[in-house]
Formats: structure tokens, sequence, C-alpha cells
């Protein structure tokens, strides 16, 4: 299993600097857009055959791990 490091990347000069999958300009949200358009794994591979499965896991992964810090009061 890769590290998330290894499959989500930040490039300034890249999609305005939002992660996308290993330096491709697919971004983690477009991914998860898809999933929660209720697209299944396989369809969204279908869609983007450069993207593999542990690609797909990465995104939520990535998502997760954003989510669950606590946020600062203002």
């Amino acid at each position: 299993m890769a590290i998330l490091t290894d499959r989500i990347t930040v490039n300034p000069k890249q999609c305005g600097g939002r992660p996308c999958i290993r330096g491709m300009r697919i971004r983690v949200t477009d991914v998860l857009d898809l999933l929660a358009a209720d697209l299944t794994a396989e369809q969204i591979l279908a869609e983007h055959p450069d993207l593999e499965s542990e690609d797909i896991r990465a995104c939520l992964r990535f998502a997760s791990e954003r989510l669950n810090h606590p946020v600062l009061a203002a």
C-alpha cells in the first residue's frame, strides 16, 4: 500500500495549488465529487484510465485526515 504523500501531491503551479493525484491534473475534489454523484470506483476508473484504485482510496484517506483535525476558534 502506497503512503498518502506518494499519491496526493500539491504543487502551487498546478490546479491553483489544490491537492491532485500523483502530479496529474486530476484533483482530489474531482474524485470526491464523482463518488458523491454516486459513481462507483469502477466507473471512475473507466472514465479516468490514468487513475488506479489506490488513488481513489488515497483521496478518501486524504479527505478523512483533513476533516479529522479540530477547527481552531477564530
